[in-house]
């Protein structure tokens, strides 16, 4: 038997055990998807986001990227927010990065990873360059792998902060609440890291306001 094809059979076997269970599961869930969350994490496979957060389908709307970026540029990125924020209005909008992010620590080096990888990975050395001083005063990679991973959070969460979808929601809705959290690899545990409730201040340069 193929991987793939082992995919396929314990999907009909999980399927089977949902309906024994629960005969409308996939009825009601057809029908409705009315989520309080929006994920932003990293695409690694060991960092899922209703497994960690014991969630089911439906209730949180998940965009994954490596090393859970907020690129301004990133149309993807940008078309997950808009319609979580503007059209499932959701009331809480998570960044969750994780310790020991094969992204973060590839951004730290002087490697050459070609191409598009340099371009995604450039977005989290800028981060570094900013927090330089910090993350330099850290002698143990590790542990300053480990903290450029939370300003890392703390930087996207701002940089969320800066759309006109964010602004635009806080200023007629007073939503959504922004999070930045960390998943420890080691022991199953999200550490919240930052937080910004709907309204709060940023650099005026970024402020809209015409919205």
């Amino acid at each position: 038997m193929s991987p793939i094809e082992k995919l396929l059979l314990e999907n009909k076997a999980w399927a089977s055990e949902v309906k024994a269970d629960d005969p409308g599961y996939f009825e009601r869930l057809a029908h409705i998807q009315t989520p309080q969350f929006l994920w932003i994490g990293c695409s690694d496979s060991r960092v899922p986001a209703d497994k960690i957060t014991g969630t089911q389908p439906g209730e949180i709307f998940v965009h994954r990227n490596i090393a859970n970026m907020v690129v301004h540029t990133d149309v993807n990125l940008l078309s997950v927010l808009d319609y979580a924020v503007t059209h499932l209005k959701v009331q809480h909008v998570i960044v969750c990065g994780h310790y020991g992010c094969g992204g973060v620590k590839a951004s730290m080096t002087n490697h050459d990873y070609k191409y598009v990888l340099n371009m995604w990975l450039r977005n989290i050395k800028d981060v570094y360059r900013l927090y330089a001083d910090e993350l330099n005063a850290i002698t143990d990679m590790e542990n300053r792998a480990d903290r450029l991973v939370e300003l890392n959070v703390k930087e996207q969460v701002l940089h969320l902060a800066k759309t006109s979808i964010i602004q635009r929601a806080w200023k007629k809705e007073q939503r959504p609440q922004l999070h930045g959290w960390v998943y420890g690899l080691k022991d199953g545990i999200i550490k919240p890291v930052f937080q910004m409730d709907a309204g709060a201040q940023i650099d005026p340069l970024y402020q809209y306001d015409d919205l």
